[in-house]
């Protein structure tokens, strides 16, 4: 980790609070999504709440396979060998797999068909492997499966942008081959990285590290598209690209109060829960980039006291292992 900062008390806890923010981001607005998944749940007039229940039959406050995902490639993190490691990613591999065999009631066709080609005991090769066979025979296979769990890239090589890069592509190729998932992981890692390390929502510096200038100018005119159309504009959003746009759309839309800035969190999580459809996975995307912005304590306390999820943690486990990824402690 390269982060540049020698700050100490206030500061150093306010960043430490920002990488908590990255999971328990990731987790809330999982969690908070699962309820109204495909119109699983009118949304009230009081907008989102964690009703549990959705397509997986949630307890209120569990996660589900966004942040399930995330935790697999964040405990391969917390090893401490980053993620270009090819024994990391096979860890990561394993711990899909593993969960895979659990029975989870919520995990998506694509990662559900390349787990189970990929054997019992998987190395990362083998997941590859599946993966690009997967694609070589579905017309459709730029899911948002990868985008879903990369917030934890940023946190495993913080300020090293080009080291993110890689480890956003590798961890995505697992089980997307498809250029376009990697590279939506790509510039959601790196904006992550930078509200971290810097306090600020950037998504556009992240293109001059994408790898062609078709790709570039690509996803420079889906960002503007996110940014000037309304965020109720993407949907279905099960497609990578519309998945990255509706929780952009999302943020950006969504104004930030000058008496609580923070506040910005819990409601563009509404903003981009009321778009509907994938409801838990956009919000799961908008929730790692707005906790890396605003921090942990900008979401609701209820909120993160009742996020808990497989396997076995609670969101308060899930922010320390996430301040251990980064390499940041545990001090006050």
């Amino acid at each position: 980790m390269t982060t540049g900062d020698k700050t100490t008390g206030e500061d150093q806890a306010a960043l430490r609070d920002r990488v908590a923010g990255v999971m328990i981001g990731t987790a809330v607005g999982d969690a908070l999504g699962a309820g109204y998944e495909f119109g699983s749940a009118p949304l009230g007039p009081g907008g989102p709440d964690m009703i549990g229940g959705g397509l997986g039959g949630f307890a209120p406050g569990q996660w589900t396979d966004d942040t399930t995902m995330a935790w697999c490639v964040l405990d391969a993190a917390s090893r401490g060998d980053g993620l270009l490691a090819e024994g990391t990613l096979t860890t990561i591999a394993r711990h899909f797999r593993r969960w895979y065999d659990s029975g989870p009631s919520d995990i998506g066709n694509q990662t559900r068909a390349v787990l189970r080609a990929a054997g019992s005991e998987p190395t990362a090769a083998a997941v590859r492997e599946a993966a690009v066979d997967f694609s070589a025979r579905h017309e459709r296979s730029a899911g948002n499966g990868s985008l879903m769990r990369t917030a934890p890239v940023a946190l495993a090589h913080l300020g090293d942008r080009e080291a993110i890069v890689r480890a956003a592509t590798e961890v995505s190729a697992l089980t997307h081959a498809d250029p376009s998932a990697g590279h939506a992981c790509v510039l959601w890692s790196l904006a992550i990285d930078r509200a971290v390390r810097e306090q600020v929502f950037d998504i556009r510096s992240g293109l001059a590290f994408l790898d062609d200038d078709e790709a570039r100018s690509i996803w420079a005119s889906r960002i503007e598209e996110a940014e000037q159309e309304p965020p109720s504009r993407f949907t279905p959003n099960g497609w990578v690209v519309t998945a990255l746009q509706a929780a952009w759309s999302s943020i950006h839309h969504t104004s930030v109060s000058a008496d609580d800035p923070g506040r910005h969190a819990a409601e563009s999580l509404a903003t981009a829960i009321a778009i509907g459809d994938d409801t838990d996975t956009v919000a799961a995307i908008a929730g790692g980039l707005l906790g890396a912005r605003w921090g942990a304590t900008a979401f609701p306390t209820r909120w993160r006291e009742m996020i808990h999820g497989y396997p076995g943690l609670t969101g308060d486990e899930l922010a320390v292992l996430a301040i251990s990824t980064a390499g940041l402690g545990s001090g006050g």
